[in-house]
């Protein structure tokens, strides 16, 4: 199996990328094809004693930054890191992709070069994130896309696949994202989505629990959360922020006194978990869903371990044909759709 690797995307690049793909190598025993400035990973991995055994390095010369409009990205320089990996991707020189570059760049590259899934009218991102029963997969469109009810709906399909496919839900819960549970809320695309969800779940294709504020979502929890990309950037974003802001007052507060940091220490594996379960580098990425082959956006702030877990996900998502099987999947839900309405 190999896997492309964006070495120059994210904050801490390629430091931090060269680390975790290393460690990933070592770990999983996969080969890795890293894509970027090659001279500069040769002398960031050579200045931090980082073996780049199990790893081919190809040289771009171009970067494609977080500020840069994306389309326009995609057309121009050819010769960056994302537009280079999507290609590979494409060629099938590598069986998947890993970037921690602009979401923006990477949605809209993986879908004009890598194509889409058969139907699917656009690729949705989907985060798992940490609810008060176990994880939830937030399912949207990325930051810089509109949402319309038709998307959404797909959105929700995959959502639902996804949560059976690599959470192990039998029958997952999906929700949609809004001001407040009842029918009447949100603005015209979380009515009209509600009215197609609920259609969806009268004719036994999904299991729609309604609306959800967000503050249930994390506290009752849903298997799956529907949102357009906008409104679940902010709540992804929002809930890292809280999660962190939790981390640091319970730091403060165990470190506050002796007998507090006595406590600290008879406490240590319980807090520690604590601290597992709400950090965001534990599942280290985001897969493209309706994508035709799989590519991986890791978090644009993500150190060593947490490209580490991307990669450990980009091979999971190849060696459980991810993309494969949910294309079967959405075939057949929209067979029976057109059933129905014959």
């Amino acid at each position: 199996m190999k896997i492309i690797v964006d070495m120059m995307g994210g904050d801490n690049a390629p430091l931090a990328v060269l680390e975790g793909a290393a460690a990933a190598v070592k770990e999983y025993g996969v080969q890795l094809i890293g894509v970027g400035d090659e001279a500069l990973v040769r002398k960031t991995a050579a200045d931090n004693n980082i073996s780049l055994d199990g790893i081919e390095l190809v040289n771009c010369t171009e970067v494609i930054e977080m500020c840069d409009e994306p389309a326009r990205a995609i057309r121009t320089k050819k010769d960056s890191s994302i537009v280079v990996g999507l290609n590979m991707l494409k060629e099938g020189k590598g069986d998947a992709f890993v970037s921690a570059g602009s979401t923006g760049a990477l949605l809209t590259g993986a879908t004009l070069i890598v194509k889409r899934i058969r139907g699917i009218r656009r690729a949705a991102l989907a985060p798992v994130v940490p609810t008060a029963n176990g994880k939830m997969v937030l399912i949207d469109c990325g930051a810089t896309a509109e949402g319309t009810p038709e998307y959404l709906m797909q959105f929700a399909y995959m959502g639902s696949y996804y949560a059976q496919r690599f959470l192990g839900v039998e029958n997952p819960r999906v929700a949609l994202l809004n001001i407040g549970a009842e029918e009447s809320k949100g603005l015209e695309l979380q009515k009209q989505t509600y009215a197609l969800l609920t259609e969806a779940k009268q004719a036994g294709r999904i299991h729609f629990v309604g609306n959800i504020e967000g503050r249930e979502a994390i506290t009752q929890g849903v298997d799956v959360l529907v949102t357009d990309g906008y409104t679940g950037n902010i709540f992804l974003k929002t809930m890292e922020g809280a999660a962190a802001l939790f981390s640091g007052a319970l730091k403060e507060m165990l470190l506050a006194s002796t007998k507090n940091k006595v406590a600290a220490l008879m406490l240590k594996n319980s807090i520690g978990d604590f601290k597992k379960r709400f950090d965001s580098s534990e599942v280290g990425d985001t897969a493209l869903l309706g994508i035709s082959q799989p590519v991986v956006k890791a978090h644009g702030s993500s150190n060593a371990y947490a490209f580490y877990n991307a990669i450990r996900q980009a091979k999971l998502c190849v060696a459980n044909d991810l993309c494969g099987t949910m294309e079967k999947a959405l075939a057949e839900v929209a067979a029976q759709k057109e059933e129905a309405d014959a």
